[in-house]
Parts: C-alpha cells; structure tokens; sequence
C-alpha cells in the first residue's frame, strides 16, 4: 500500500489576516486527513509541530515513502500585502513524479477554489522540502494568508480541501478514493485460516499482511466487496465475504 510522508506547516510565526496561524491551519488539514487516508488505504507517518523543515525532510529521507506531501499557506508580504490570491502547487522540475503529482493535485484544487484560473503549478529549485526529498513531492500554497477572502476560504474549508487532497493522492497512486464510514468493528470468520491483508481492494494486489480467524479488525470504509481495515497497526484491504461486521 502507498506510504506517505506529511509534511504540515511549522510556521507558527506565520499569523493569518483574520486570526490564527499558518502552522494551526495546515495541521487542521491534516488532522482532516486522517479519516480520509485511512478509508483510502494510504499509510502516513506526520511530523510534529516542534519540527523544522529541514529535521521534516530528514525524517522523510530516513524512511521508505513513496510520496512526500508539505500542506503550506502563502503571503504575498511588502507592498503586495493581502493584494494577492490564488493556490499554487510546487514541484521539482527534474521529477517526472513530482510534475504529475502537481498537476493532479493542482487539477483536483480547481474543483473547489472560487477562482479555478488562480489555480496554478510552479516549478522550483529552491524549496527543500521538493528539492532536497528522496520521495516525489509537492508543496501545496492552498491559498495567501494575508489576503482576507483566501484565509477565510481555507478556514470555512478545512474538510473539503482535506478530503480533495486524498483524492489527489489516490488519483496519483491509481488506487480508488473511498469515503470514511466512521470507524466500525468486524470479526475475522475464515474457518480457521489466516484472512490475508492486501494493499488494494482487488485479488491480485500484493499480500502485506495476514489477520487469524476470530481477530476483531477496525474497519475504515467499505466499497463494494472490500473494506479498508487496520489490524495491528497494518493497514490494507480485506474482502468482505470473510468478515462479519459486529
């Protein structure tokens, strides 16, 4: 299953022009996430507000991710200061991945920004945490901070642009987007036989992981004949025709 590494803000000097702070909006996004990772089927480790950009990026590097995602706000700043608007999507020009990946993300974006033509991918050179990361990345500007409209945009959306980011990622990985059921119980009945945890909802995907009959599993969504579900801190997809929802 596809493993990613998120990256929300640490700027926490970062204020928003009607309260609040870039850092506590991009962890609201994240803490959004969550449901709609899990549903997914996407694995994440997250960094931590005490972080940096740099001790993020080693973190990054020291593990085996297949995606790198930092949620950032923006600021025009000096003279420009709350005149500006839009998302932008940042992304190594020299990563095939990471050029695709941006234009995902920034497609997905335009479906809910108010203005879809301020909606834009930008290459760079100069921002560590698509630079100098071993995984394809992007770094999201979702909107400017210092612009009323934008930051009221982003904090009366934090779920939606939550559950569009997801989207983006499974798009990216060609995996299916499922929705959070909210979390329900089911019990393992194989007649004995271990029922096999795979990293997408179809019979071919690769095995990585196995439950024993009679185990309670923590079911995250269900689409169809599979769920997406954690048992013992693996997280994959099991067919339902070997759980009984209790």
């Amino acid at each position: 299953m596809p493993r990613i590494y998120l990256s929300p803000s640490t700027q926490e000097f970062n204020p928003y022009v009607n309260g609040g702070n870039e850092e506590q909006y991009m962890n609201l996004i994240a803490d959004a996430m969550i449901p709609y990772l899990n549903a997914t089927g996407i694995s994440y480790t997250r960094n931590t507000p005490e972080m940096t950009a740099g001790t993020s990026i080693a973190a990054s590097n020291a593990g085996n991710y297949d995606f790198h995602l930092a949620l950032h706000s923006n600021a025009a700043g000096g003279n420009n200061a709350g005149q500006v608007q839009g998302s932008e999507v940042y992304y190594y020009p020299r990563s095939a991945n990471g050029r695709r990946a941006a234009e995902i993300f920034a497609n997905n974006l335009k479906l809910i920004y108010p203005n879809p033509n301020l909606v834009k991918t930008v290459p760079t050179t100069s921002l560590g945490e698509v630079v100098r990361t071993r995984a394809p990345s992007v770094l999201i500007e979702f909107a400017y901070h210092d612009n009323e409209q934008d930051a009221n945009w982003i904090k009366s959306n934090i779920d939606a642009i939550a559950q569009n980011v997801v989207l983006s990622l499974a798009d990216y990985f060609g995996i299916p987007f499922m929705m959070p059921n909210g979390n329900r119980y089911a019990r393992v009945v194989t007649n004995g036989r271990n029922l096999n945890i795979r990293s997408a909802p179809n019979i071919n995907s690769s095995v990585i992981g196995s439950i024993p009959n009679g185990s309670i599993i923590t079911v995250y969504s269900v689409n169809g004949g599979w769920s997406s579900v954690d048992f013992n801190g693996i997280t994959g997809f099991v067919s339902n025709k070997y759980i009984t929802f209790i």
